[in-house]
Order: C-alpha cells, then sequence, then structure tokens
C-alpha cells in the first residue's frame, strides 16, 4: 500500500457558487479535493431562489471580498449551474485585483430551454424566483448588461447525460438534462470538455473534478 503524499501548498484561494436550488453542501467533494491540492477554498451559501442575480452578486461580496484580501495569490471561481452567472455578474461589478481563473459546470450561459417553456408557470416561478426568469435563452436589456462579455480565463465542462426524462424533451442534444452542451458555451471561453455525466453529478463526479483542478493549476483541460 503506498503512503499517500501530502498535497503541494498554494497561495491561491478557491471561491465556489453552487447551483439554483442546491447549497454549500452539493460542492462538498470537490471542496474537499481543491483543499488537498493545496487551495484554500471559501465555499458560500445563497438565497439562490429568493433574488435576482444583481442582488445575489452583493450579498456575496461581504464573504469574497475579506477572503480574496486575505489571498496573497490569485482567487479563483468554481460555479455549478446558475452559480457561473451570478460568478460572471459578481466579476462585472467586483473584480477581485487578483483575478484568476473561472471554472464554470452546466452553466446555462447561452439559457435555457426549459426556463423558456416553463417561465410563465406559477409552480415554476414561485419554485426558482427571480433567478430563475433569468435563465432563458433570450434575455432581456437589463439581464443582459448584468453579464457582459468576459475578459478572464474561463473553462467550461458539459454533462452529456440525463436523469429527467421529462425535461429532457425540451432540450436539444446533447444535454445533461438541464443544459445542452451547446448552452454552456461562452464566448471567449479558454477552454470547453463534455463529461459523461448528468446536470447534479457534475460537482461530484471524479473526472469533473480532476479536470477543475487541472484548469486551474493550467489553463486549460487535460486530453481525455
Amino acid at each position: 500500500m503506498s503512503e499517500r503524499r501530502p498535497a503541494a501548498s498554494t497561495t491561491d484561494g478557491v471561491v465556489l457558487l453552487h447551483g439554483i436550488s442546491r447549497t454549500a453542501r452539493s460542492f462538498r467533494r470537490m471542496e474537499l479535493a481543491l483543499k488537498d491540492a493545496g487551495f484554500a477554498t471559501l465555499n458560500l451559501d445563497y438565497d439562490s431562489r429568493r433574488k435576482p442575480l444583481d442582488a445575489l452578486a452583493e450579498d456575496i461580496h461581504p464573504s469574497i471580498d475579506p477572503f480574496a484580501n486575505a489571498i496573497s495569490g490569485c482567487v479563483h471561481f468554481v460555479c455549478h449551474s446558475m452559480g457561473g452567472l451570478l460568478a460572471r455578474a459578481y466579476l462585472a461589478r467586483h473584480r477581485p485585483l487578483r483575478l484568476g481563473r473561472v471554472v464554470m459546470l452546466g452553466t446555462p450561459n447561452g439559457g435555457s430551454e426549459i426556463a423558456d417553456r416553463l417561465k410563465n408557470f406559477p409552480a415554476y416561478r414561485a419554485f426558482f424566483g427571480p433567478a430563475g426568469q433569468q435563465l432563458v435563452t433570450r434575455r432581456d436589456a437589463a439581464t443582459s448588461a448584468l453579464l457582459p462579455d468576459i475578459d478572464y480565463p474561463a473553462g467550461i465542462i458539459a454533462g452529456n447525460r440525463s436523469v429527467y426524462p421529462i425535461t429532457s424533451v425540451m432540450l436539444p442534444r446533447p444535454h445533461d438534462g438541464r443544459v445542452s452542451v451547446a448552452g454552456t458555451m461562452l464566448d471567449g471561453m479558454a477552454d470547453h470538455i463534455v463529461i459523461r455525466t448528468s446536470h447534479p453529478w457534475l460537482v461530484r463526479n471524479r473526472d469533473a473534478i480532476a479536470q477543475t483542478i487541472a484548469f486551474l493549476r493550467e489553463g486549460r483541460f487535460t486530453t481525455p
């Protein structure tokens, strides 16, 4: 049995932002892997179903700002689903001085066709709240202004398997059951990779975690 070597230390930190209707617990496995790789972490909870993206960006700033100031290296962001949109909105307003790289897992950068179809249903509006209305593929001017073009290195991980038989019929293939692979893409992205897993498991998938760490370290994903 081989002895486990301690991870090399780093002066970098990682902010983790979960998806809509999730909590920081969903990122626990990723967080532990990042810590094991030597990164400091800030795994945030936020009221994803109660406020729009602009208000959420202000809510998370008091936690991120001191964390970023305490890090001597770069501050990276790792985000799942809507958390990636929140990161984009946040960085447009409160960009850290030493911003590093951003990894988005299953983020609907181009919007979600599911939101297009369900946005006017009372049950959808009640459950997903104001931010859920901002997940559509045709964004109004205010939402578009919250998400300007990126000028930082972003790596995007998409899934191509689904555990959602009902919502799967609303999405163009390939997709992860919540977001199409095409919908995750973003102009200016540094790299893009597809993992054989579904939307909720992207944050726990072994390959996705390894690819996340690779991008944070090297600015690109490894060859599958």
